[in-house]
């Protein structure tokens, strides 16, 4: 796989893409998920595991409510990570994560994830270089372990919007009484090691892509949406699943 450079790559959708059409076909994609979702509680065979990485205010929030957020509660779990707790920090890195992966049946998505933990601990330089690399390698062997023993299907996003987006998004916390409840002054120090998070995100790219990232173009949230609605879409009709049959006495 060729090295992924973000700089390379768009924040923006493809200028072919009219808006309304897609905005349209992310309604149809997200209806036609929920039934989907439905079909994979029923049949209770796989599960899947939505990833979502960004830098701060990158949508994924927004991906959760409109697009994910769409389908039955009773089939969807929603776990974001925060800063480990003190009981976390007791264990290994990856023991707050697997508490929350799915069981048969069930779409768990992570808002921020186990990625976490080789990319702002890398960044900030709290751990040393030899710990982020064994740290890869565990990642990998982790999301190993769920596709080989547990049907587990797991999609990872990675948000790409542009300096420039952030920064709006993040002005318009302080002025959006809306807004204002997301508002962190650290974000904004967080921001000022753009660089860094660029170069640590192409590095887990490069060293965690047994299972694919996709780079979602998140600078306008009607294409981001419609990207990841399709690829969840695509993923769960790639199962050939049916609805299981009346037991037989």
């Amino acid at each position: 796989m060729a090295k992924i450079k973000l700089s390379d790559i768009s924040t923006t959708p493809p200028k072919k893409m009219d808006k309304d059409v897609i905005k349209a076909n992310t309604r149809e994609l997200i209806a036609e998920l929920d039934e989907l979702q439905n079909l994979l509680y029923a049949q209770h065979q796989h599960s899947v595991l939505v990833v979502l990485q960004g830098m701060d205010a990158s949508g994924k929030d927004g991906v959760v409510r409109n697009v994910l957020g769409q389908m039955n509660p009773l089939g969807v779990r929603v776990q974001p990570f925060k800063a480990p707790t003190e009981e976390e920090m007791d264990h290994d890195f990856l023991w707050r994560i697997h508490r929350h992966v799915p069981g048969k049946g069930m779409i768990h998505v992570f808002n921020r994830s186990h990625y976490e933990d080789v990319l702002v601990q890398r960044v900030h330089k709290w751990v040393d270089e030899k710990t982020i690399q064994k740290r890869m390698h565990a990642i990998n062997d982790f999301e190993k372990l769920l596709t080989e023993h547990n049907n587990t299907h797991i999609l990872k996003f990675y948000l790409h919007i542009s300096p420039e987006t952030q920064a709006q998004r993040l002005q318009e916390r302080t002025e959006d009484p809306t807004k204002m409840w997301k508002y962190n002054a650290n974000d904004l120090e967080e921001a000022k090691l753009w660089k860094q998070y660029r170069k640590a995100y192409e590095d887990v790219f490069e060293q965690c892509n047994d299972i694919p990232w996709t780079i979602v173009p998140a600078d306008h949230n009607w294409y981001k949406e419609y990207v990841v609605a399709k690829t969840v879409k695509d993923t769960l009709k790639g199962l050939k699943m049916k609805y299981p049959a009346l037991k037989q006495k």
